[in-house]
């Protein structure tokens, strides 16, 4: 087990080494969308990629609508692995819609083995899914 401290320390050593290993800004909340959001999710667990809607309701169902108009070419030409869930619920309880690309393979943030692993998956997703949201951003925005 790691103490929270070592916990933190490898968290941050794993991120300042993704940012030197793929530097490159990622749009992630600058998606100027009122709620919708790109993520890396990496930890002791499991990585993801994903886009996250956590507007109000309103706001949320109008964004999803657009989104899973588009779920086909999302799935046929970017990303085939691509999970949609309306109703995604957070740790603390937060209900949010969100689309997301799991790392399929074990890894652990803890686990410095996997880092390389990770880092190139989330770099080829998200750079799929950015490309995705770029030429479809329009229609999203609506």
């Amino acid at each position: 087990m790691f103490s929270k401290e070592d916990s933190r320390k490898l968290r941050q050593a794993f991120w300042t080494s993704f940012g030197k290993s793929f530097p490159k800004k990622w749009i992630l909340y600058n998606t100027k969308i009122k709620g919708l959001s790109f993520k890396f999710y990496f930890d002791t667990k499991k990585a993801f990629v994903c886009l996250d809607l956590e507007d109000n309701l309103e706001n949320r169902i109008n964004c999803w609508e657009k989104l899973a108009a588009l779920k086909s070419i999302l799935l046929d030409e970017y990303l085939p692995d691509a999970i949609f869930e309306e109703e995604f619920y957070l740790e603390n309880g937060k209900e949010i819609s969100r689309i997301y690309v799991p790392l399929e393979q074990r890894v652990s943030i803890h686990n410095k083995n996997t880092w390389r692993d990770t880092m190139e998956f989330f770099n080829q997703k998200m750079l799929l899914f950015e490309a995705f949201f770029e030429e479809y951003k329009e229609v999203i925005k609506g």
